[in-house]
């Protein structure tokens, strides 16, 4: 069986059965498993407002629905991902 690290690493379907195939071979990581569930935070967060081209908003949002989150969560968590990586990459370079 196949570790999932990313979901980057989750091919477009062209159908069910493909996905089937797939999940038969593959399963998530479990870090990937608890990002998706939500936990209330205690700490104050603060509402912006982005402006996204309707087919590119469209597009993430149907990517949501595909990993049965909701479109804005699944965009904090990709902000998170690349955040990290960007500290990352400045730490290792000494930055």
């Amino acid at each position: 069986m196949n570790t999932v690290n990313s979901w980057s690493q989750i091919p477009a379907f062209a159908d069910e059965q493909a996905e089937c195939k797939f999940w038969q071979e593959n399963e998530l990581e479990p870090r990937l498993m608890q990002a998706c569930i939500h936990e209330p935070d205690s700490r104050e967060s603060t509402t912006i407002t982005l402006r996204f081209d309707p087919r590119m908003l469209s597009r993430i949002k149907r990517v949501a629905r595909s990993r049965y989150l909701n479109y804005q969560s699944m965009m904090k968590q990709w902000l998170a991902e690349r955040l990290e990586a960007e500290v990352r990459q400045q730490d290792t370079q000494g930055r």
